[in-house]
């Protein structure tokens, strides 16, 4: 890692962080400021472990902004797995394109929580469902999608969804992917129909949330996207520009009835405008429930759509946030001053 940073290696760019005892700021280890002494200097997997510690992000090489980016390094591994999905990219086919497989797999653990097979694997069962909804040979599928055998791909596909693919031409599954934000990289989610999921990625990994949405939905998540994060992407650059204050794109939650109504009270808190825990209880008839408020606030399944952010403590505090206090300050000034921040504050 030294080596990296030394450098300016930005092909190391995501895989770690640094951090300078003596500035209090981290950065990526491409950055082009002076370097300091080796003996300064901290290492961190994330930005968000860098912030928890009490660094503050590097001005120059704004190493927030390019969370959420694939680092140049894995550019030509993800063309290829995107443009030829019959290929199974193994670890001498990365070591072929330049790429050593055990930075693959630690970068795709980081950010996605699963080895690249794995990603890879789900990527091409979501573009196969796409194939036998669209009437494709069952056979020719499975061979065009990577699979050595129509059995393979049959076995695949059961595990992957729930059926065989004969009888799962109707089937539904959920797409997720990153975002790229100014606070870090977003994960999110969405059906057929509608956004399902918006959460930090340091709060939850693509493989916990394909597992919590299994268990909640019965639906099955495969890298991808559609429609409905396509245009989630784009609102959320507008709002993160300072250019959009209300959310269009559909959205899909599961909970109970107090949690729905919490979610949809929340809807209706004006951008900028914040309210208190209580009276959020006030407005959902719940008046003593204002801890269940804030546990129904965690459970909020599609963050900054649904603005949580907007609830305090009724003494003014900031109260909780999944996302870390620091992101729920952030988006608060964002609004209230009408204008992008530059940067988070202090942890």
């Amino acid at each position: 890692m030294q080596r990296a940073w030394l450098t300016r290696d930005a092909s190391y760019d995501g895989v770690f962080f640094l951090a300078v005892r003596t500035t209090g700021v981290f950065c990526r280890p491409s950055c082009p400021a002076r370097k300091p002494q080796p003996r300064n200097v901290e290492y961190f997997p994330t930005p968000a472990a860098a912030l928890h510690a009490g660094y503050r992000p590097c001005k120059r090489c704004r190493p927030l902004e390019t969370d959420g980016r694939p680092p140049g390094w894995l550019k030509k591994v993800l063309h290829i797995a995107e443009s030829e999905p019959h290929l199974r990219l193994r670890d001498e086919d990365l070591r072929k394109l330049g790429v050593d497989p055990a930075r693959v797999r630690r970068y795709f653990k980081q950010n996605y929580g699963m080895t690249f097979q794995a990603f890879d694997r789900a990527r091409r069962m979501g573009l196969a469902l796409n194939a036998v909804h669209n009437g494709s040979d069952i056979v020719m599928t499975a061979y065009d999608h990577g699979f050595e055998s129509s059995s393979g791909f049959r076995d695949a596909f059961e595990r992957t969804f729930g059926g065989p693919p004969g009888k799962r031409r109707q089937a539904e599954c959920a797409v997720a992917g990153m975002i790229e934000s100014p606070i870090g990289p977003i994960l999110a989610a969405a059906t057929p129909t509608a956004v399902c999921h918006l959460s930090f990625a340091d709060e939850r990994d693509m493989k916990a949330l394909a597992e919590d949405m299994r268990r909640q939905s019965c639906l099955p998540v495969v890298p991808g996207t559609n429609e409905h994060l396509d245009r989630l992407r784009i609102e959320l650059a507008e709002y993160f520009a300072g250019r959009r204050r209300e959310f269009t794109v559909p959205l899909e939650t599961h909970g109970t009835d107090f949690q729905m109504a919490c979610w949809q009270a929340l809807q209706r808190i004006p951008y900028g405008k914040t309210v208190s825990y209580a009276e959020l209880a006030k407005r959902v008839g719940r008046p003593d429930a204002q801890r269940a408020v804030g546990q129904a606030n965690h459970r909020n399944p599609i963050g900054i759509v649904i603005p949580c952010h907007r609830v305090v403590n009724a003494g003014g505090g900031l109260g909780g946030y999944g996302g870390g206090l620091w992101r729920k300050r952030w988006l608060l000034d964002l609004e209230i001053s009408g204008q992008p921040a530059l940067i988070p504050t202090e942890n």
